[in-house]
């Protein structure tokens, strides 16, 4: 493609993605920024917008009998190569579609309180990083720059979207979604602990498929062969990076702290064996 970005209208920018106006489509570029708890760190991860691509590029090709997606092609401009999608635009939803299929992060605090996720009532004596009876939809509000999401029940989301019925349908996608994936990771020994997906709508389609899709920035992946409830999991995502910024007693806003490189260099090799393991795939 001829054409370069500094040719192409900016539309929006998000955590980590810039998006285009593309001939009346959408340039999506994933770069190297890493989000943690909701703010940009100042350091980024070397090679981390390509697994992003790559990784989600994957996933649309294996779950488009599930549900249509937004991606168009990887015809995208030689400076953003491997890293960028074309993609339709869409009119997408109000909230995210989480699905959980282990007690972890924020479902672990909200059961431990409540003995519930997202007004989902759960067995007693759930241990953290339990795996439940069955995956949960545990939809959570859509926050602004900067600002945190926030779980909600399934009656709130009809509410956001407006729509009983089409909430409902986000709800049963999601968990297919999110089975087809689990099953297949589990194959390369990954287990995925949760995810987030993102909808909207085009003409002739309600329900489209956007965003990233099970990628290490929107999911818990954890080494199967290391699995064991009653504690947190080493994870292949940025759960890495949380846990340091933690024991650096940083509060959560802005200005974030420098990564050091050795938390770089290992981020990197967590994102980049995620994608290798779960696609077959070299970078």
């Amino acid at each position: 493609m001829a054409v370069a970005i500094e040719d192409l209208k900016h539309h929006s920018t998000g955590k980590v993605r810039e998006m285009y106006e593309l001939d009346g489509d959408l340039l999506m570029v994933a770069s190297d920024r890493i989000s943690v708890y909701d703010v940009v760190m100042p350091t980024p991860i070397p090679d981390k917008g390509k697994v992003l691509t790559q990784m989600s590029i994957f996933w649309f090709e294996i779950s488009g009998d599930i549900v249509p997606n937004h991606f168009i092609s990887e015809d995208v401009p030689e400076e953003v190569t491997d890293r960028a999608i074309r993609a339709r635009k869409l009119d997408m939803y109000p909230v995210e579609c989480v699905v959980r299929g282990y007690l972890s992060g924020s479902g672990w605090r909200e059961y431990r309180e409540s003995g519930s996720v997202c007004g989902i009532e759960l067995p007693e004596g759930l241990r953290e990083s339990e795996k439940l009876p069955e995956p949960i939809f545990t939809p959570a509000t859509k926050a602004d720059l900067g600002d945190h999401d926030e779980n909600i029940d399934l009656r709130r989301a009809a509410e956001i979207v407006g729509d009983q019925a089409l909430i409902e349908e986000l709800r049963r996608i999601s968990i297919e979604l999110y089975e087809r994936a689990a099953e297949h990771a589990a194959q390369r020994g990954i287990i995925v602990a949760d995810t987030k997906f993102e909808f909207g709508s085009s003409p002739g389609a309600e329900i489209v498929l956007a965003d990233e899709v099970l990628t290490p920035d929107s999911s818990r992946f954890w080494p199967a062969d290391e699995y064991e409830p009653g504690r947190s999991q080493r994870s292949f995502d940025k759960q890495f990076v949380r846990d340091w910024a933690d024991e650096t007693g940083w509060d959560h806003t802005p200005p974030a702290p420098e990564l050091p490189p050795d938390v770089v260099e290992q981020t990197r090799g967590k994102y980049v064996e995620a994608y290798e393991r779960i696609t077959g795939r070299g970078l």
